[in-house]
């Protein structure tokens, strides 16, 4: 049987990963040391393992609301309000997703139809054109620069815009750069959203790893914004909660309803016991959160004056849990560049065209593990860089 002429022509034109094609390679290899996935390397905290562990023995395995556990999102409710100066109602303004992913896929699908065009910022998570094409929609990236911090410009998103363009995605801080929204920028590109009547999808789950002196600000607190906003946040990065796939969404009720109806269709709920580790969370994390993002802090800090150092010129993220050197120098692709650090000294790093064409000439390391592991690495790679500059 032909299987290829029975795959739906939409999905046949969704490419694979990069980091998950990258990572296959990896699998089964006890010498490496991987930058790679961004994941935390802490355990979920105990009191929120535990509260999963209880409602398990409770017998809470049942069916929630479609739009999740109403204690959960009054919580969500009064979170969001409190860190990202927004107010919703969670009678119908929240929605609980099996992760962060799964709310961008419901809000893409409840805001596209074929053709519509959506904007994003390159480098960009691996998803966000992927889960627009299997949308119907037409992914439009824009790229950053470098030498604006891979912050997003008004100019260069303005000349982007078309009659066509329904929706603009943001992501800050951002995987894979660490970059950061500043409020300015913010604010000129919510005057663009207003004048040509853009919706804007805001993933911003790495929110609460910020260093330093800057504060996050959602696009969604700004004027004119709530009502053309759907905020997306969830407990995978900020609380270690990865394997829950727990998160949320944040919109005006009609836009919530569109989502809920492709929810209830897909996948009904999230899990209960997930639901009740997240109550756990926003109510007893906060402490957590903090010393998790002050590991996170030491880190960025240290791997960053390393890969500089050693040669690798590598721009100071904002935000999240990446650092994002520049490997143009070396006359080699991304791909090369990773694969060739990989060979010769068992240290795994995403090749940067996998977040997009504007990723090529970079490499992301994640310094979401160990800093044991991170010093490791960064002797290993100061090596490598030595030996290719003596060549």
């Amino acid at each position: 049987m032909n299987y290829l002429s029975k795959i739906s022509e939409q999905v046949a034109k969704v490419p694979r990963s990069g980091i998950r094609d990258f990572f296959e390679l990896v699998q089964g290899r006890d010498d490496v040391i991987s930058l790679g996935v961004g994941e935390p390397d802490f355990a979920t905290p105990w009191h929120i393992r535990e509260a999963a562990i209880y409602s398990l023995e409770k017998g809470q395995t049942s069916y929630t609301s479609n739009l999740g556990l109403l204690k959960l999102r009054k919580l969500i409710s009064e979170y969001v309000g409190d860190f990202f100066n927004v107010d919703y109602n969670p009678a119908d303004e929240i929605l609980v997703s099996v992760g962060v992913s799964e709310a961008i896929d419901l809000a893409l699908r409840a805001l596209l139809n074929p053709g519509d065009e959506v904007i994003y910022h390159e480098p960009c998570y691996v998803s966000y054109s992927p889960s627009i094409m299997m949308a119907h929609g037409v992914a439009v990236p824009v790229a950053t620069k470098k030498s604006d911090g891979f912050a997003l410009k008004a100019e260069a998103l303005e000349k982007s815009i078309t009659p066509k363009t329904k929706v603009l995605m943001l992501n800050f801080p951002t995987n894979p750069t660490g970059a950061i929204a500043p409020k300015k920028d913010l604010e000129e590109i919510a005057e663009l959203c207003i004048k040509h009547d853009l919706m804007v999808l805001t993933d911003e789950i790495y929110s609460e790893l910020i260093y330093g002196e800057e504060e996050h600000v959602s696009i969604a607190s700004l004027p004119g914004m709530k009502e053309r906003c759907v905020l997306l946040h969830g407990f995978s990065k900020a609380f270690a909660m990865t394997g829950f796939r727990l998160g949320y969404a944040c919109a005006p009720a009609p836009v919530i309803d569109a989502m809920m109806k492709i929810h209830q269709y897909s996948m009904l709920c999230a899990p209960m016991m997930s639901q009740v580790a997240a109550i756990e969370a926003l109510q007893n994390g906060a402490k957590a959160v903090a010393e998790m993002k002050k590991a996170y802090h030491q880190r960025r800090n240290f791997m960053v004056k390393r890969l500089n150092a050693m040669g690798m010129e590598c721009h100071m993220p904002g935000g999240a849990f990446y650092v994002f050197p520049d490997i143009r120098k070396f006359g080699m692709s991304s791909k090369e560049f990773a694969m060739k650090l990989l060979e010769e000294t068992s240290v795994a790093a995403v090749p940067g065209d996998a977040f997009g064409e504007s990723g090529e000439g970079f490499l992301r390391c994640c310094y979401a593990t160990s800093m044991e592991q991170i010093r490791e690495a960064m002797t290993r790679m100061e090596q490598f860089v030595r030996n290719l500059n003596s060549q």
